[in-house]
């Protein structure tokens, strides 16, 4: 699609008898549009592209003139054209020196012309320009459309755009491959990447090539996927250049989420081998094998559960459970994760297959949790939890049952103030065990029953206070501050507190175990109130 140019506008009607001023690089500069200007201060007004029309009947002065044109340059208007003879008769040396710098161009009519027909003129051919323009990109479109219909890979589509605009195509997906169309030998390669990055379109290795660039990224559900970029060093990249990138990201966008979907559907197939996995029935040479064949060139470092119970799971659609999958892989694949994953009643469980540094496996299951949870999901917020990271694939069972143990223990402490990990519930895990073996309440009480009643009976906060204060260590001060009370009134619930527990409460091993069924009987609080 050829743009509309100053020196095409130049082989128009009434442009039979002009003079060209200032370097001729200029006219070479798109025209977007043509203004008839004799106002001194217009620069505020201009938004880049114009054909400039004038007598310069308000720039006789010099400087005025200087200023008027470092006003059109900085605004990116196209050229000034300006009638001589009535107002203005010669171009001052300054106004041609500063034009020529900026490679502006002036040109001169030396004979009066009707500036109203040579803007109703431009202005048709640009409108017919444009009308043309979107013809083009519809027709684009609709046999891009058709494409992306039959191609099996997304090359197809890089080399229809590729031999539709004639530039070189780059497409950079995941920050990790690169496919350049046409294909070009290394150290092109080497060029063309050295290039984009640099973004300023000057060639580092041969600083006199300028390329003309345009690029757009492709997002698949709200996170960055790939970047689609253009380049060319033979003309400038134009609006309609733009338009056809910006359709054949949108299309390309189609295909990778399709084949996303695709591939997450394929793999509900997999759900009766993963089943058996889970339950540890395959050993560390058949899950080696079978993984050999699912994801190739994978080279893995570890392993580690995650489980996701929702809410009425059955209840959504499946549309929308495979986009949540198709959230959480996007999302974890990101930070070097393969995921495997598979529903079970209530719950959703990825199996995280790790191949970066296993020293790292955990700030990045976080930071993928956390962006998982920013998002506007059309399920139910998933209740997270994550089981022990395993070196050996054949002990992924022993990772999916303390995930299991992760959201039962969750499920009965602070959900917003404990960690998604099996690794960070220290205590809780022990007393997770013992609760399946004994009826903790009566220890519970044993320690905590005078303050547990005395809270009852007064509707005081003795318990909130013993928590605080051996949280901070006996140190009243921090406690008060904490607890947001003065330090008189700590120094009574405490006083209270001794006298309920005994004086020897903050003695160590009688503290230890009073800290021990405080968090007992948080986790025995949530499922049933205590006897006292």
């Amino acid at each position: 699609m050829k743009s509309i140019k100053v020196k095409d506008i130049l082989q128009r009607k009434h442009f039979e008898n002009i003079e060209v001023i200032a370097r001729n690089e200029g006219l070479n500069r798109l025209v977007k549009w043509v203004h008839i200007v004799e106002a001194p201060n217009v620069g505020h007004l201009l938004r880049g592209g114009e054909l400039i029309l004038s007598t310069g009947v308000a720039w006789r002065e010099t400087e005025l003139f200087i200023s008027i044109v470092k006003q059109f340059i900085e605004a990116q208007v196209a050229g000034l054209c300006i009638e001589v003879g009535t107002y203005t008769t010669s171009i001052p040396e300054k106004v041609i020196e500063i034009a020529d710098q900026s490679q502006f161009p002036i040109i001169l009519f030396h004979k009066e012309v009707p500036f109203v027909e040579i803007t109703h003129d431009i202005h048709t051919l640009l409108i017919n320009n444009q009308y043309k323009m979107i013809s083009e990109l519809e027709g684009y479109s609709q046999s891009l459309n058709k494409k992306i219909l039959a191609v099996e890979h997304f090359s197809e589509i890089l080399k229809f755009i590729q031999s539709y605009l004639q530039v070189q195509v780059i497409i950079v997906i995941n920050n990790k491959e690169i496919q350049f169309t046409p294909n070009v030998t290394e150290y092109e390669r080497i060029r063309l990447l050295k290039v984009i990055q640099a973004k300023s379109g000057i060639d580092i290795a041969a600083p006199e090539r300028l390329y003309s660039i345009a690029r757009l990224p492709i997002d698949l559900l709200g996170d960055h996927y790939a970047e689609l970029v253009i380049l060319s060093k033979v003309r400038e990249l134009t609006e309609f250049d733009q338009l056809i990138l910006d359709r054949t990201a949108t299309a390309l966008a189609h295909f990778f989420l399709r084949g996303l979907y695709i591939e997450e559907k394929r793999k509900g197939e997999e759900t009766e081998w993963m089943t058996r996995w889970l339950d540890g029935e395959h050993s560390e040479d058949s899950i080696t094998e079978f993984l050999s064949y699912l994801i190739p060139s994978s080279n893995l470092k570890g392993a580690v559960t995650c489980l996701c119970k929702i809410d009425s799971l059955r209840n959504h659609s499946h549309v929308d459970l495979t986009y949540f999958k198709l959230y959480f892989r996007t999302i974890f694949e990101q930070r070097g994760f393969t995921i495997l994953s598979i529903e079970k009643r209530n719950m959703i469980i990825f199996i995280l297959l790790n191949e970066r540094s296993a020293d790292t496996w955990k700030k990045r299951t976080e930071e993928g949790i956390e962006r998982l949870l920013e998002i506007e999901l059309k399920i139910c917020k998933p209740f997270i939890g994550v089981g022990k990271y395993v070196e050996k694939l054949a002990d992924i069972p022993i990772s999916y049952q303390t995930s299991i143990e992760t959201i039962r223990i969750k499920d009965r402490l602070s959900k917003q103030s404990h960690s998604y990990f099996y690794d960070d519930l220290h205590v809780f895990r022990i007393i997770s065990f013992l609760n399946g073996h004994l009826d903790l309440s009566e220890y519970i009480l044993e320690y905590l029953g005078p303050v547990i009643n005395y809270d009852k009976m007064t509707n005081s906060k003795l318990m909130e206070t013993l928590k605080v204060y051996l949280a901070c260590n006996g140190s009243k001060q921090k406690a008060a501050k904490k607890l947001f009370v003065v330090r008189q009134t700590l120094y009574h619930r405490l006083e209270k507190i001794e006298e309920l527990l005994g004086h020897d409460f903050m003695n160590h091993e009688k503290r230890l175990a009073i800290e021990f069924m405080l968090m007992a009987y948080d986790y025995c609080l949530s499922s049933k109130p205590l006897d006292v």
